[in-house]
């Protein structure tokens, strides 16, 4: 049981906490330990410090013993991270193991963690778009889910400042869908990706191809070598962590700038259990928390409380944290608390071969970046059968090979001497999906986890909506790439379940109206004014830009109302 002695107590009592080390913790305890504010900072994780608890990052192939596999052991106890893309003996490290931190699937869900200090900002990718107006008032628009209690212009300016601080590479394409920012230099393309923006900006009307933009530090500022970080050395081995900062992650940048403010207490190994709810003060008081390793309970205590768990996770914190005044959950009068869940649609992928006049150039081509295309399906009017809209990636690259079909010196001479193969062409959707009363996070009523939480029940699922989008997104880049000369043209499913796009958001949704939402426009609970929500819980929609730019920028302007509102006594 909490030490009840009031030096104990006082020693546990900050200004503000904030649940969560990943993205949006990050942002969050920085800004409010530069507004003065003494703040906790909790993590159900180990401590990962920039670049002393990068182990893999410098190593060469031949030093991993699996030579970059996971072995088959591995891969059968976590057959669910298996799946993910960066899930390699470089990087396994900063992943949860599946059989380590179970959970229930009432229908496939695949969901990838990373519990340490920094959480999944080691390992994202790094691809950082704004939202426009098209997006804010989609649903609005559209009908599909309660209306935005926000718009462009009132997060623009906190993009703004996110981006300059975080280091955004990119360029000024002009696109009322996808608004310019502060962009550091941008990547150029290779020559086959230039080629296809020239024949899709001749042949397609609305529809574009640029370098996507990207949190590294192409060319970087005083602000960014104040931070101790260093240019992008394009090494595009992110997943490891960056010996030189070169990409934006909270270990590298704002957990390091808010230590450096003298304001910051550190806390890995903290389990939140849930969030204590004084029914007299009728506030938000402080935070339980489950020791990881001595199982040991410790409560905290604050005026101010940030929960930046990731969406699921701060879904299950608000569920688990009941009273008699919220028996469903903190702040959930209206019911809609772990309702409304949606995700981003990877459902597939088109790919091609170039060959032409472009297989005289050598190039490695390799940066942190790629290309973009922007949605271009339902922007200013409804033209489909499906609602909304996606936006693909896409790149080119050119490898080599080496004629192994012969024998004794010739073979020998075609090892050492490899040959340019053709030009091969790839694009991946991310498709918006639409939130829905029963795509829904429950807690077990039963089972709990080796910490006391309740299990999570999660049912999410695909919908008919994806499967129109899906069939359209293969219809129309097929017809581009086609267009464009590409040979070999192919579309390809993506296996996995809901999930496996790593961008779940929802459950805690913005609104104006309390009876349909929890949060209003500054990330408050309408129910409990001192908790805050920024992570991707707090998503009222999705829309088909990667989101973790738009958290940032949540997040720092929700840390410097909180700041004011405290400043007035209002909270």
């Amino acid at each position: 049981m909490p030490q009840l002695n009031t030096d104990s107590i006082k020693e546990r009592t900050f200004d503000a906490i904030v649940i969560g080390s990943g993205i949006s913790g990050g942002w969050s305890a920085k800004e409010l330990t530069e507004k003065g504010l003494k703040t906790l900072l909790l993590e159900r994780g180990r401590d990962v410090k920039h670049i002393k608890d990068y182990p893999t990052t410098n190593m060469l192939p031949y030093e991993f013993e699996h030579r970059g596999e996971v072995p088959l052991t591995i891969r059968e106890k976590s057959p669910i991270v298996s799946k993910c893309y960066a899930f390699r003996e470089d990087a396994m490290h900063f992943f949860v193991k599946d059989d380590e931190h179970p959970y229930i699937q009432e229908k496939p869900f695949d969901w990838i963690r990373g519990y340490q200090v920094g959480g999944k900002s080691l390992l994202w990718a790094r691809q950082t778009q704004r939202w426009s107006d098209f997006d804010f008032e989609g649903p609005a628009r559209d009908g599909f889910a309660v209306d935005w209690p926000i718009r462009y212009k009132d997060i623009a300016p906190w993009y703004s400042y996110v981006e300059k601080f975080a280091g955004i590479a990119g360029n000024k394409d002009g696109l009322k869908e996808l608004p310019d920012g502060e962009f550091l230099p941008g990547y150029p393309l290779n020559a086959v990706e230039d080629y296809f923006k020239e024949q899709v900006s001749q042949k397609y009307k609305g529809r574009y191809v640029i370098s996507a933009r990207a949190a590294h530090l192409s060319q970087p500022q005083p602000i960014h070598l104040e931070q101790g970080r260093g240019q992008c050395q394009n090494r595009t081995l992110c997943q490891r962590g960056c010996p030189f900062g070169g990409y934006f992650s909270s270990n590298a940048s704002t957990i390091p700038w808010a230590q450096k403010t003298g304001n910051l207490t550190l806390r890995p190994f903290s389990v939140v259990h849930s969030i204590i709810y004084d029914e007299k003060k009728g506030k938000a008081t402080g935070v339980k928390v489950i020791d990881t390793n001595t199982k040991e309970e410790i409560e905290y205590f604050a005026k101010i409380i940030f929960v930046n768990a990731s969406a699921i996770n701060t879904n299950l914190i608000l569920l688990n944290s009941k009273s008699n005044r919220f028996p469903n959950g903190l702040g959930n009068d209206s019911g809609v608390l772990g309702k409304y869940v949606a995700f981003h649609h990877y459902g597939g992928g088109v790919s091609g071969r170039y060959e032409g006049q472009l297989e005289k150039f050598r190039t490695d081509g390799r940066n942190p970046a790629g290309c973009y295309i922007p949605r271009f399906r339902n922007v200013y009017k409804q033209e489909t059968d499906f609602l909304r809209g996606y936006a693909a990636g896409f790149s080119a690259g050119r490898g080599f090979y080496s004629d192994t079909s012969v024998i004794g010196e010739t073979l020998k001479d075609n090892l050492l001497n490899r040959k340019l193969g053709s030009w091969h062409v790839g694009s991946h959707m991310m498709g918006e999906t639409i939130p829905k009363e029963q795509s829904y996070i429950k807690l077990d009523a039963d089972k709990k986890d080796d910490w006391g939480v309740p299990l999570l029940k999660i049912s999410v699922d695909f919908d008919d909506n994806d499967a129109k989008m899906l069939g359209d997104y293969f219809e129309q880049v097929s017809e581009m790439f086609t267009a464009a000369g590409f040979k070999d043209v192919k579309t390809s499913k993506r296996p996995g379940a809901p999930g496996l796009d790593i961008h779940e958001m929802g459950g805690v949704r913005m609104g104006h109206d309390p009876k349909t939402s929890m949060l209003n426009k500054w990330h408050q609970l309408h129910a409990c004014k001192n908790v805050f929500v920024t992570d991707g819980a707090c998503m009222t929609s999705t829309s088909t830009q990667n989101p973790s730019l738009t958290y940032m920028a949540f997040s720092a302007r929700a840390a410097n109302f909180a700041v004011e509102e405290l400043k007035k006594g209002n909270i």
